[in-house]
């Protein structure tokens, strides 16, 4: 599908919110494309991120679909608005087993205030390929919000 921006600036926006994302820094993801509906991201094996068969995790795969459909979302989204995910569901098709996880999410559907996408995750191995999950998820446009740190502190 074709979708129009509704900030000029969509792609320095996505950029600018997925650096200050911390979680993104310390599993090593990669912000790969952003178009108007549009995200990939990609993460390196690494042997932190893994379940007890060397796998990647399922949150790792539930993560970078998750953010895939929210940066896909958020492309489309005013230029001062956050987004965030009201509801995801995901299947795990096949083990993360290889060397790189790539997500690739679409929007489906972007209305007023929600916005549905579809995400896939796909496992390199070896030079190939192969589903390993998909996820449709239901983000939530918060106008007139920032996504940027409150400086929250935790009291014990």
């Amino acid at each position: 599908m074709n979708f129009k921006p509704k900030s000029d600036h969509y792609k320095k926006k996505v950029s600018e919110s997925f650096d200050r994302q911390k979680f993104m820094n310390l599993i090593n993801a990669e912000l790969i494309d952003v178009r108007p509906g549009y995200c990939e991201i990609h993460v390196p094996y690494h042997s932190s991120l893994t379940q007890q068969h060397g796998f990647f995790h399922a949150g790792i795969i539930s993560t970078i679909a998750d953010n895939t459909a929210g940066y896909a979302a958020f492309s489309l989204m005013e230029e001062n608005s956050s987004v965030l995910t009201v509801e995801f569901k995901i299947n795990l098709i096949a083990p993360g087993d290889g060397e790189l996880l790539i997500g690739k999410s679409n929007v489906i559907k972007n209305g007023k205030t929600l916005t549905i996408c579809s995400s896939e995750v796909f496992i390199i191995k070896d030079g190939n390929e192969k589903l390993c999950a998909v996820s449709q998820l239901t983000l939530i446009e918060l106008k007139n919000s920032t996504d940027r740190n409150k400086n929250k502190t935790i009291e014990n």
